[in-house]
């Protein structure tokens, strides 16, 4: 059977020494040498850079010519020509690359150039439909002013209708529509309240003074509002030439008036409310807010409005955080109820079964209780693991590995998307490669995204196999989607540090998935995402050298330094693992603080973490580590267990800490 062979394949993979940094885990430098390069890809390699600079003089067009990346050379080459090109030319590049982002970058350029060049009708010949960024449909809808002047106005209003300044393209557009009257002093009264909904002063007053006459009443109330939200009780109900200007203000007012004050803001809405004609999706999105807020903010007072609105707005993120609420305080049949008046979808998660068989056997009620784990436990999940250890039994893999013949295989490695994504690797252009191979996935089919997924594990490229399987939502795929990525070094340096590898490997997936290349937006890097300081700080209680910003991206060090760290976060909390887990998450200080305040169980720590990105996160983590461990046992999940037994028993209190921070 093909999954058991891709089981066992894994299993190969895993232990194999083909998969040893030596060979996977090279870094750009050592990529890009061109001394160890093909006579075709050095040429290549100094055809890009030259290109890149704009120095063509350089490029020996014989020897690129027909590589098969001349496509990137000539990429640059038309785009330094740009505006001074057809329209036809442009086009022809598109197609001839339609299988690469190449063809989509061009056509981006072309219309940012062709739109500041005042080249409307060369922008429609290259454009297949409304384009992606605001600069360039700004710049399309202007150019279907007077070829599409109902689709342009449509375009355009939707551009107009934000609570922030937009790009100065978007000037000549904005202004035609008001001379023609497509876009009116109503649209730039709701465009005013987003605006003043947003905390966008200077825009509201730009705005402000684009108004008629016939608005000063509706700028009247909203001056008297910017001073005090509770005036809301006392501002017009009726707003503007036809009265329907009132719906947008009172939807920003009380936007702004919930989250100021939300019990003040609830209690004015009591009085108004009833008595305003709102659209059912304003008065909804309020009332949202107010239930939201109060819930967040624990308000007493607003309990009982609180519990009648649930049902009628029926919102799933709402009924989720009051069983949130009702299981802080172990209130278990208010926790029974919540779930029960959940949407189906919803209720039927593992996470929620889950807690409706706590809940349940809280009360007494153990046959209902096991029902209830029982359907949580056919999850992969945390949850669905935790209810599976309730019942006693092996945790739900659901490992269904998609059908890759070998025919399929051949084919996969002869596409040209891949002999581009090889070469892109070979000349030290990782990211490159990774936008054709994500381009190519999501042109592909299933069975061609499963090739692929397939080629890139046999590669070692652990990230594209990963996205590849998240893009082709292929879930069940667990041998694409869980990797036995950099197992030499998580292995090596799990041991040298005392922390479980396949715990390292969790995080790492979780964090990176895989990608040694990555930065999160504030500069976290590499495999474990470790912080500059971060890695400092290990590296000072390590005694070693600190590693400069482009060593982080390197296998080795980033391992070695991130598993120094969980070490350090496992001795802070005796060994546990949720604790050292949310820490490296959230960080230390804010664990501590939880683990002063926070229930005893383990389930009830998790779920009472405040952050929903570190619950998500802990969940993550400690799942993706039953799955690595069950997949270097071919998918077996006998003896793996979710938590140990002191992770399961033990009180999550401030005795978890095993010193003073």
């Amino acid at each position: 059977m093909l999954a058991s062979r891709l089981r066992h394949r894994w299993m190969a993979l895993f232990s194999a020494a083909t998969l040893s940094l030596a060979l996977h885990a090279f870094d750009a430098q050592a990529q890009a040498d061109t001394d160890t390069l093909a006579p075709e890809d050095r040429a290549m390699k100094r055809a890009l850079d030259a290109a890149r600079d704009h120095q063509w003089s350089r490029i020996e067009s014989v020897a690129v010519d027909d590589h098969v990346l001349a496509g990137y050379v000539e990429y640059h080459r038309l785009k330094s020509r740009l505006p001074d090109v057809t329209a036809e030319e442009v086009q022809s590049y598109i197609s001839r690359h339609a299988d690469s982002p190449l063809s989509g970058w061009m056509r981006g350029q072309a219309q940012m150039a062709f739109g500041r060049d005042g080249r409307f009708a060369d922008l429609l010949a290259i454009s297949d439909g409304e384009p992606r960024g605001t600069i360039r449909q700004c710049y399309y809808y202007t150019a279907l002013l007077d070829r599409a002047p109902d689709e342009a106005a449509e375009g355009g209003r939707a551009l107009w209708r934000v609570g922030r300044s937009q790009p100065s393209a978007c000037d000549r557009l904005f202004d035609t529509l008001r001379e023609r009257g497509a876009i009116d002093d109503s649209d730039i009264w709701t465009r005013l309240t987003l605006a003043w909904q947003n905390g966008e002063s200077r825009l509201v007053d730009y705005l402000d003074g684009l108004l008629g006459p016939q608005w000063q009443a509706g700028v009247e109330a909203l001056d008297r509002l910017r001073g005090n939200y509770a005036a809301i009780t006392d501002v017009p109900t009726r707003i503007g030439p036809s009265g329907d200007g009132a719906g947008a203000l009172y939807a920003a007012a009380m936007h702004n008036f919930t989250r100021a004050d939300t019990e003040a803001a609830l209690e004015a809405w009591r009085k108004i409310g009833p008595h305003l004609t709102l659209s059912e999706a304003r008065r909804h999105a309020i009332e949202h807010d107010l239930a939201f807020y109060s819930m967040v903010r624990e308000i007493d007072n607003n309990a009982g409005w609180v519990d009648a609105a649930l049902p009628r707005l029926a919102d799933a993120d709402l009924f989720e955080l009051r069983v949130r609420n009702a299981l802080a305080s172990q209130r278990w049949g208010e926790v029974i109820e919540w779930i029960d008046a959940m949407p189906q979808d919803t209720r039927q998660e593992a996470h929620w079964q889950y807690w409706l068989g706590r809940a349940l056997a809280q009360r007494g009620d153990r046959q209902a209780a096991e029902d209830a784990w029982r359907l949580a436990a056919q999850e992969r999940s945390f949850f669905g693991f935790a209810a599976a250890d309730r019942l006693g039994q092996p945790y739900a893999l659901n490992m269904d590995m998609p059908e890759v013949s070998p025919l399929k295989s051949e084919l996969a490695a002869m596409q040209p998307v891949v002999q581009r994504s090889e070469a892109l690797r070979r000349i030290g252009e990782p990211g490159l490669a990774r936008s054709e191979w994500f381009h190519a996935l999501g042109e592909a089919n299933d069975a061609d995204a499963a090739a692929l997924n397939a080629y890139a594990l046999e590669r070692g490229w652990y990230d594209l196999a990963v996205h590849g399987t998240i893009m082709a939502k292929q879930w069940d795929a667990l041998a694409w989607r869980f990797p036995p990525a950099y197992r030499d070094a998580f292995t090596a340096w799990g041991q040298r540090n005392g922390v479980d590898p396949y715990l390292l490997m969790a995080i790492s997936r979780r964090e990176s998935a895989f990608n040694r290349e990555a930065v999160s937006p504030v500069g976290a890097r590499g495999l474990m995402q470790l912080m500059p300081g971060t890695a400092d700080h290990v590296s000072r209680d390590l005694n070693i050298d600190a590693p400069t910003l482009g060593e982080l991206f390197e296998p080795t060090t980033n391992i070695r330094l991130g598993s120094a760290y969980i070490r350090d976060m496992m001795e802070r909390y005796r060994g546990n693992r949720i604790a050292a887990a949310a820490a490296y998450n959230a960080g230390p200080g804010r664990v501590d603080r939880w683990l002063r305040d926070s229930p005893d169980a383990f389930d009830l720590f998790v779920e009472s973490i405040p952050f929903r990105e570190t619950r998500a996160y802990v969940q993550a983590v400690l799942t993706y580590r039953v799955i690595f461990e069950s997949l270097a046992k071919q998918g077996d999940t006998h003896g793996v267990a979710l938590l140990t037994q002191s992770e399961r028993e033990g009180a999550y209190d401030t005795t978890l800490l095993a010193r003073n921070p």
